[in-house]
């Protein structure tokens, strides 16, 4: 019986890379073939869904995005817009008759109005600094966005061609700052203040309801709901930080404010840490928010909290609760709410109910994008997986039954090899186990041995997840194992798993990346003499810390990572997260020393390829200079990348290609592996990248 077991086992196998074998191996080219499937929105009769897709064009550089609506069950899919320019943000109107959102039109961001009787679209503002993130009141009499504006004239404010000119074309070009945080991520403030604009669709006229020098809402990395309308439509609730240094403290506060505009009341001045994601009950009795304590810990446990609007009171709700909690949305009867969470590389739905506080896993283990629920009992969400694209699914909450609305990627799926995920844990650093993905390359062949890239992830707090991504399929498409694991500082493995990295950056991280190495190694389809590894962000930084403390990689990629820790604290823009990370500042903290790869300078051996980004604010793209400038002198193999027109994040469209490509021309030469199927040095050369 064992005999024939293990023989089933041997025939699955097989029949399965049979079927894998007959599909093409993933390239570079098919990752712009996906169409990427938005979260869904549901119609305020719970009917129909709206919907967004995306499409890349690589060969052009560009990337356009349109409004989808079906029926709730899936049927009758349609197209309702059809533009040059990217659609984004729909909204449905409170009487299901049309949609709002946002496109380009001369230049600028503005919302419109599909009207479905009509079948067309109609332009609703028009605002000289363009519209971002509109918010529609429930009685849809009034439009929140936000705009970058000139504090001085509000919503009054227009282009200002003087300074427009010596920003960008004059014959002086200078930026003057009187003050920090005067640039973030990709853009310089030149004087301007994102506010909330709350426009009056009868009257089409407009009102600054956030004025000064403040930023409101507070930037969120990732998105998310930044302000929203109290139930009658009569309030506005938003997210500000008002402290005196913005650039050095989390301490982002919730406001309230009339949408006629007025005074502003800050209803959580009593923490000093962040507030943020305000919705207000259906009922209209509670605001619920996301909330951390840990005054400038970026990264501290994001939970739910609510504030009585009778009592002003605020009590946290998800106190049994350690992982951290993302999107969440109130249920129609206001007595529980659904919220997606980070846990063990998925990132699924739970739903808590307020007076009892019990909390309930709603869709397992899953990886949702985006979710919307109906009154008739169902759950809408957009999800994907390593080895399938984001489609949009349907659940029924009573019985769990769920049901794939979408399907717009099967001809990729059925022609092209997307490769699936498996899943291992290794004891890492205090013996604690760390879970670890791995993706085997097309046409696998269990008998031979193959090279490895092991990926690290950035944040550093943050979580490799069963997710769709590029680098999950491009490399074991080209032959390479890629494994990418999940060490102390990871969110989804509780707080205190993720509080680890803090002061420690390359203490456990590393330990627990040496010990899944070892494990890696010891695989029989992996060749360990040929062992590469790359990382983006803290990942690069890893990278870098690789380079100064092993020799066991052929090879490097090191993107947008740290290099010398004392020199970037003072070159980046947001100093809250190294004053944290690495316990203050580099004249009264030796962990800028004790981690910065640059102090072990004589221990570098290994062939490094390095990206970066020239609009990078966050690391900015000197220390990957000062890196690749160190190698070169060490007559260490060494490639440096510069996106020009990038930040941390190159442009999906216009820049990932080459990411992709530079990455397997280098895993190639020091690999081996397929050959990367274009040239870098053409890539670098074409106007789309």
């Amino acid at each position: 019986m064992k005999k024939s077991f293990y023989l089933f086992l041997i025939i699955l196998f097989v029949s399965s890379e049979a079927i894998f074998s007959q599909k093409t191996a993933f390239r570079i080219a098919d990752l712009y073939k996906i169409h990427y499937v938005g979260a869904p929105v549901i119609s305020p009769d719970g009917k129909h869904l709206a919907f967004t897709v995306t499409n890349d064009d690589m060969p052009k550089g560009k990337s356009t995005t349109e409004i989808y609506v079906m029926d709730a069950n899936g049927n009758n899919m349609k197209q309702i817009t059809n533009g040059e320019k990217s659609i984004f943000d729909p909204h449905w109107t409170n009487d299901n008759r049309g949609l709002y959102y946002v496109s380009i039109v001369s230049g600028t961001s503005q919302v419109f109005h599909y009207i479905f009787d009509k079948g067309q679209s109609i332009q609703v503002t028009n605002f000289s600094m363009g519209v971002s993130d509109p918010v529609v009141s429930p009685d849809n009499k009034l439009i929140a966005f936000t705009s970058e504006v000139y504090p001085e004239c509000g919503a009054d404010s227009k282009s200002n061609a003087l300074t427009d000119s010596l920003a960008n074309n004059g014959p002086v070009q200078a930026y003057v700052a009187d003050h920090l945080l005067f640039r973030h991520w990709t853009e310089y403030a030149a004087g301007k203040f994102s506010h909330i604009i709350i426009y009056n669709i009868e009257k089409k006229s407009y009102t600054d309801v956030t004025p000064g020098e403040f930023v409101s809402p507070t930037f969120m990395l990732g998105g998310g709901i930044g302000y929203n309308f109290s139930p009658d439509s009569k309030e506005l609730c938003y997210v500000s930080n008002h402290t005196v240094h913005p650039e050095a403290t989390t301490n982002s506060d919730l406001f309230l404010v009339p949408v006629t505009g007025g005074k502003s009341v800050n209803i959580t001045k009593d923490n000093e840490a962040w507030d943020g994601s305000p919705i207000y009950s259906p009922d209209g009795k509670y605001i619920a928010y996301r909330k951390q304590v840990i005054p400038g810990y970026e990264s501290d446990l994001f939970r739910i909290a609510l504030y009585d609007r009778q009592t002003s009171e605020s009590k946290i709700i998800t106190e049994s609760f350690n992982n951290w909690i993302d999107d969440f949305k109130w249920n129609a009867d206001s007595k529980s709410i659904y919220f997606e969470a980070e846990v063990t590389g998925n990132q699924p739905v739970y739903q808590i109910d307020i007076a009892s506080k019990k909390i309930t896993a709603v869709t397992g283990e899953k990886t949702i994008y985006g979710f919307d629920t109906d009154n008739q009992g169902h759950l809408y969400y957009a999800a994907n997986s390593v080895e399938k694209p984001t489609e949009l699914y349907r659940m029924k909450l009573s019985n769990g039954k769920v049901s794939e609305l979408t399907d717009l990627n099967r001809e990729l799926e059925n022609t092209v090899d997307i490769r699936p995920v498996d899943t291992v844990w290794v004891n890492g650093a205090d013996n604690i186990k760390e879970e670890v993905f791995i993706v085997k390359p097309h046409n696998f062949d269990p008998t031979k041995k193959y090279p490895l890239v092991l990926n690290v992830h950035g944040g550093p707090q943050s979580q490799w997840m069963n997710s769709f991504r590029g680098d999950w399929q491009v490399y074991p498409g080209a032959g390479y194992v890629v494994a990418y694991a999940n060490p102390h500082g990871s969110t989804g493995y509780g707080q205190d798993y993720t509080r680890e990295i803090s002061g420690d950056w390359g203490g456990k991280p590393f330990f627990d990346l040496m010990k899944v190495t070892d494990a890696l190694a010891n695989l029989s389809y992996i060749d360990s003499t040929r062992m590469g590894a790359m990382g983006w962000s803290y990942g690069g930084y890893m990278m870098n810390w690789f380079q100064a403390n092993t020799k066991r990689f052929k090879c490097l990629a090191s993107m947008m990572g740290l290099y010398d820790l004392r020199s970037m604290w003072g070159s980046t823009e947001e100093i809250w997260f190294p004053n944290f990370d690495l316990k203050g500042q580099p004249w009264n903290s030796d962990l800028y020393k004790k981690f910065s790869p640059s102090e072990y300078v004589k221990n570098f051996a290994t062939p490094t390829l390095i990206i970066t980004g020239q609009l990078d604010f966050r690391v900015p793209y000197t220390q990957s200079i000062q890196y690749f400038t160190t190698l070169q002198t060490l007559g260490i193999p060494s490639r440096l990348i510069i996106l020009k027109n990038d930040g941390h994040w190159p442009n999906t469209v216009k820049s990932m290609p080459l990411y992709y490509d530079a990455h397997l021309d280098w895993f190639h030469k020091y690999l081996g592996g397929d050959p990367a199927p274009y040239d870098v040095n053409k890539m670098v050369k074409n106007e789309a990248y």
